[in-house]
């Protein structure tokens, strides 16, 4: 009997994840003019990504990119998957930790807890990093995330993005090598990073 609602949610999650498009979101706070897109993780709540990309950007050479997450106080951890999956691409975890916002690379090459992961390396922004009563939110530049395994994604188009959620915390929150549980929705979306590139300053990216 709790077969059907499982399938009933996950086709619910399918259809709102995969139709939403990206949007432009112009950040006061920070300067930055960001690609959106909102996805849910449970019916009627969304995480928020926002991308931002340097421009010009080569067409062929790696590039920095700026990463924006929102998440409601309730998700006890979110995490990215550049490459539209869990397996064989950086990915970016965030949690809420007191009054801080806590970022970890992670990778993994099998279903586990994906591990610490030095491919990648990010710039936590302070303007731009914060909680509030109800969501926190993480501001970063990343060095590694666009390019990896020989693969470099498309600055002219949309690059296939994953996301994943669990309402569990990690067991040592203020340590971002810290383990946390598996988790407890996932889904992907296509991120229009064309709409990301802006005029940003060569030491900020």
């Amino acid at each position: 009997m709790r077969l059907m609602p499982a399938m009933i949610w996950a086709a619910a999650l399918t259809s709102i994840a995969s139709g939403e498009s990206s949007t432009v979101y112009r950040d006061a706070e920070t300067g930055f003019t960001f690609s959106e897109n909102s996805v849910s993780y449970v019916l009627g709540k969304s995480l928020t990504f926002r991308i931002a990309l340097p421009n010009p950007t080569s067409a062929s050479e790696p590039y920095n990119v700026v990463l924006q997450v929102v998440a409601p106080k309730d998700v006890g951890w979110a995490g990215l998957a550049w490459g539209g999956g869990m397996l064989n691409d950086p990915l970016t975890v965030v949690w809420a930790n007191g009054n801080s916002v806590v970022l970890s690379s992670r990778y993994t090459s099998s279903r586990v807890v994906p591990q610490p992961y030095t491919g990648a390396a990010y710039q936590l922004f302070r303007t731009g990093t914060k909680q509030n009563g109800t969501h926190f939110q993480l501001t970063a530049k990343c060095t590694g995330c666009t390019t990896f395994n020989g693969r470099r994604l498309s600055t002219t188009g949309t690059n296939k993005l994953a996301f994943a959620y669990s309402a569990g915390r990690p067991s040592d929150p203020g340590s971002n090598s810290s383990s946390f549980p598996f988790h407890d929705s996932f889904n992907y979306w296509s991120h229009d990073f064309s709409t990301a590139g802006m005029s940003i300053s060569a030491p900020l990216l």
